[in-house]
């Protein structure tokens, strides 16, 4: 890449900014169960889960999967008590998807008290990023590259097809559709969101992630080498610093990251001139 990238940095990652107990989670499997289905051919059901199976969970069990986790995970790092600083945050990441090729999955974005260093995402367009994280960033356009990153996650289906190669929810989605028995029976299957995310991705699926989040940030107007910067900064931390611990042990490091950033990105972004938005970039106080 041009040299601007070469100064430049990236950060991407992984989760929600909602009260997950709004959701009733029981109820709404208690409805699935009490719907009356009519008589169907029985061969016309096989071919019909035959197809599921290729696709996957749909988009509602998919989103109910994602509540589940973003829940777990808050239960263990609540949202920071900061309502503007939420607001600020879920207007930009709601903007960034809007760019995507999923804007309507009900997206929802937060940042969680905690100081690492990370970013995380759960399927059905549940997006977090720690307080560690979110004071590193300098502008708006740093924060849009990190929430692209998160939401090519989604949008990929990375989570949801770890889960469904760990066989905690099947191809077929019968999570919710079979394997039915309330909210225990639904979380011991997902198992606890953070070991999710400890897990970490393939390589390729990170630098896809930098590649969208490059994308979508650039769509929505914003200074495209906003993630590489971040990346950059994220490279200065010492190799055992614990704030960064976890992101360096699920993702490849920055400048491996950079560098598939630049082959990708060559000088074609150059030319676009895109906005940081550092006077509007929310400041979160000490």
């Amino acid at each position: 890449m041009n040299a601007k990238l070469k100064w430049v940095s990236l950060s991407g990652l992984l989760l929600i900014a909602m009260n997950c107990s709004a959701f009733d989670l029981r109820q709404s499997l208690k409805d699935k169960l009490n719907t009356d289905v009519p008589q169907i051919n029985p061969k016309l059901v096989e071919a019909v889960n035959v197809v599921k199976e290729a696709r996957g969970p749909d988009e509602e069990e998919e989103i109910a999967i994602g509540r589940q986790i973003s829940g777990n995970l808050l239960g263990a790092a609540p949202l920071v008590k900061d309502a503007k600083l939420q607001k600020y945050v879920n207007q930009v990441g709601e903007w960034v998807a809007s760019q995507s090729e999923r804007p309507d999955l009900p997206w929802h974005f937060g940042v969680i008290q905690s100081e690492d260093v990370n970013a995380f995402a759960a399927p059905g367009g549940y997006v977090f990023v720690t307080l560690g994280l979110y004071r590193l960033l300098q502008n708006e356009a740093d924060l849009a590259g990190v929430l692209g990153h998160e939401i090519g996650h989604v949008i990929r289906k990375h989570h949801l097809k770890i889960l469904q190669q760990s066989q905690l929810v099947d191809a077929g989605g019968k999570l919710l559709s079979r394997q039915v028995g309330g909210d225990d029976k639904i979380q011991n299957l997902i198992g606890n969101g953070a070991e999710i995310v400890a897990r970490g991705l393939d390589k390729d699926a990170e630098f896809e992630a930098d590649r969208i989040g490059v994308v979508l940030a650039t769509r929505a107007g914003y200074d495209a080498y906003g993630l590489p910067g971040v990346l950059q900064q994220i490279g200065h931390f010492a190799k055992d610093d614990g704030s960064i611990a976890l992101l360096f042990k699920t993702h490849p490091l920055p400048d491996d990251r950079l560098d598939k950033l630049d082959s990708a990105m060559e000088d074609r972004f150059d030319r676009i001139k895109g906005q940081t938005l550092e006077k509007r970039f929310y400041r979160v106080k000490k």
